[in-house]
């Protein structure tokens, strides 16, 4: 019986670590804190880059106003619905009703042509393509954005002017629905070159990358769950397209196509080498709406005028005047694209 009591002695005092108590006094580690130099200049660059390019556009707006205050005050006409564009004479005569016509239409019909061809592809790509052929599907698409605007220009004056099937289109078109403004056929005008439907046939190819990649980024984040959710349910391919995939893509697909139409809007180079003025004795007459017609919207005629109005500053206010109803347009535009967007990412 006094063989434990032995042992207890032998090995001292029970450590209170031995008992399954806790340490009075344990080892602390004191560590260094970790370094914040790195965020602090990246966040520091980041808000600086984000305060200049604000400055850079309030600058660019008053460096707009200031020039076109001029012209604007010479100006007789009203600048809003005059037609007329005569800067040869003081005092001037300009308007920007018949450019934001043109402007407005072939942008329209761009995206009413590129948005359902965009949502198409982004189907396929994301959600009926295998991978192998899809990558280079998405691949071939994105690459039409690298695409300068000269070519799609040069393309769409010298090769589509003279395609069949777009004379066809034009023909269906004025037959079926001549009774409407904007698809009647002009005399003056018996082919589609140089016509703002030929342009707008090149915007929509030319905006399609940019809508097929944003609706293409959103369909491919839906919810795995919630396709497999509608497919256990005994839904059918379409049907899990139209309950999952494209309610969860609509803000990107909205979002994409402002995006597109503010690219629309802002396209000079290509349109430059298409459009075919109309002469102003022929605005003064009448205004025609239709598309079979030829034209000049704000970029195009920015461009065409710019080299003859740099002598005279009067007509050069006049264009930067079409320019700054231009930026007011795209920004607002652009503004609306971005609150579109971020009103998706909430819900």
């Amino acid at each position: 019986m006094a063989e434990p009591n032995a042992v207890a002695q032998s090995h001292g005092p029970a450590s209170p670590h031995a008992a399954g108590q806790p340490d009075p006094h344990p080892t602390r580690v004191q560590t260094k804190p970790p370094s914040r130099v790195g965020d602090r200049i990246f966040s520091g660059t980041s808000a600086t880059v984000a305060i200049l390019l604000a400055v850079l556009v309030v600058l660019i707006f008053a460096f707009l106003v200031r020039s076109a205050i001029p012209a604007l005050q010479d100006n007789e006409s009203n600048f809003f619905t005059t037609r007329t564009w005569s800067t040869d004479s003081s005092p001037l005569n300009f308007g920007i009703a018949a450019m934001a016509w043109t402007t407005a239409i072939s942008s329209i019909i761009a995206l009413a042509v590129a948005v359902p061809l965009a949502i198409g592809i982004a189907l396929f790509i994301t959600q009926m393509a295998p991978p192998r052929l899809a990558g280079p599907v998405a691949f071939v698409v994105d690459l039409l954005a690298a695409v300068p605007s000269i070519i799609f220009g040069l393309w769409g004056s010298i090769v589509l002017s003279q395609a069949g099937f777009l004379e066809w289109i034009r023909s269906v078109l004025a037959t079926l629905l001549g009774w409407i403004p904007i698809f009647r056929e002009t005399p003056s005008w018996t082919d589609v070159s140089g016509t703002v439907f030929l342009a707008s046939t090149v915007l929509a190819i030319m905006i399609l990358p940019i809508i097929t990649a944003t609706s293409r980024d959103m369909m491919a984040q839906t919810p795995t769950d919630q396709i497999e959710a509608s497919l256990a349910l005994g839904a059918t391919r379409w049907e899990v397209i139209k309950m999952a995939v494209l309610p969860h893509a609509r803000s990107g697909i909205i979002s994409g196509s402002m995006l597109g139409l503010g690219r629309a809007l802002g396209e000079t180079l290509a349109v430059t080498l298409i459009l075919q003025q109309v002469s102003q004795m022929q605005l003064r007459r009448a205004f025609d709406p239709s598309i079979f017609t030829g034209g000049d919207t704000f970029a195009s005629k920015i461009a065409r005028d710019f080299p003859e109005a740099l002598n005279d500053p009067k007509s050069l206010g006049a264009l930067v005047a079409s320019g700054l109803a231009l930026f007011v347009i795209t920004f607002f535009v652009n503004g609306a694209a971005r609150m579109i967007a971020e009103r998706g990412v909430k819900r």
